[in-house]
């Protein structure tokens, strides 16, 4: 992926029934103002395969911004200042590939198996550092 800078730190992704997964943030602006905020909690919103929940940051677009994302791929959402979890398709999806319902920000990566996410109910997601 062009544009695409080097990892900055891992966090630990924590749901409220339990599953864990790692991601890697990027060294970006965006990504590197969300680290900071950690630790963070919220209400986990879904959309076909992708969770969202909005946290306490603020940031607009930047270099990374797209609508092609792949499965894995976190991002930031500046109209719900949310984190976006892509883990397969979302109800825009023209194929099993993730389709955000606009821009966001790349900001990481799950270094665990998205697939596990299909299997998670939980309400509440923890990210902390």
């Amino acid at each position: 992926m062009k544009g695409i800078p080097k990892f900055l730190s891992e966090v630990k992704l924590t749901f409220d029934d339990g599953t864990q997964l790692r991601a890697k943030l990027y060294d970006t602006e965006c990504a590197r103002g969300i680290y900071e905020t950690l630790p963070v909690e919220a209400e986990i919103n879904k959309w076909g395969d992708e969770f969202y929940f909005s946290i306490p940051y603020k940031y607009d677009l930047d270099e990374t911004a797209t609508e092609d994302v792949d499965i894995g791929d976190i991002g930031w959402w500046p109209p719900g200042n949310a984190i976006a979890i892509f883990f397969g398709p979302t109800p825009i999806s023209r194929d099993e590939k993730p389709k955000p319902a606009s821009s966001v920000n790349l900001i990481g990566k799950l270094i665990d198996d998205p697939k596990v996410l299909k299997k998670v109910r939980s309400k509440r997601i923890r990210i902390i550092k």
